[in-house]
């Protein structure tokens, strides 16, 4: 099946939306688009409308078909990234012991890293165990800003966890 791309200018860049019928696939920030239209197909269009109402602080969860690739273990820690709440962070720690397993938290890490669909599977709310930022594909720096967005999290503190 056919693979869409849309492009959303949000107010920390623009992000890339890939998908079809089968559900939304990625999520990306993107340094520059050089391939922008301005039709947006059919199956992106409620990502579209979603991201926006997010960053409009009127959306804080996400009611979309998703389409996530990876392992069966990337997909069971993207399934736990789904539970933390709106306005929460979790630790790489907690999310290893949520799957079962608190010796995977090195795999949990790199699974939260190779999460494709970023916001909307909220892998920028997991924090180190002293409620550090740390690793985020789109930038530390968005990172923060999403967290502040959803609730001005203190950095540098223990952050309050789910």
């Amino acid at each position: 099946m056919e693979i869409y791309t849309a492009y959303y200018s949000s107010p920390i860049g623009i992000v890339e939306i890939t998908g079809n019928d089968d559900g939304v696939a990625t999520v990306y920030f993107v340094e520059k688009n050089d391939n922008q239209t301005e039709k947006i197909h059919p199956s992106l269009k409620e990502c579209v409308y979603q991201l926006d109402e997010y960053f409009l602080g009127i959306r804080k969860e996400f009611g979309l078909k998703l389409n996530p690739q990876g392992s069966e273990f990337q997909k069971k820690v993207w399934k736990q990234l789904l539970d933390v709440p709106f306005g929460k962070t979790n630790t790489y720690l907690e999310l290893s012991r949520k799957i079962g397993d608190v010796k995977a938290i090195r795999a949990v890490g790199n699974a939260n890293g190779g999460n494709q669909i970023s916001i909307i599977i909220p892998c920028h709310r997991i924090v180190g165990s002293t409620g550090k930022l740390v690793g985020y594909s789109g930038g530390l720096w968005r990172k923060e800003w999403l967290l502040k967005h959803e609730g001005d999290i203190q950095f540098g503190k223990q952050t309050e966890l789910f």
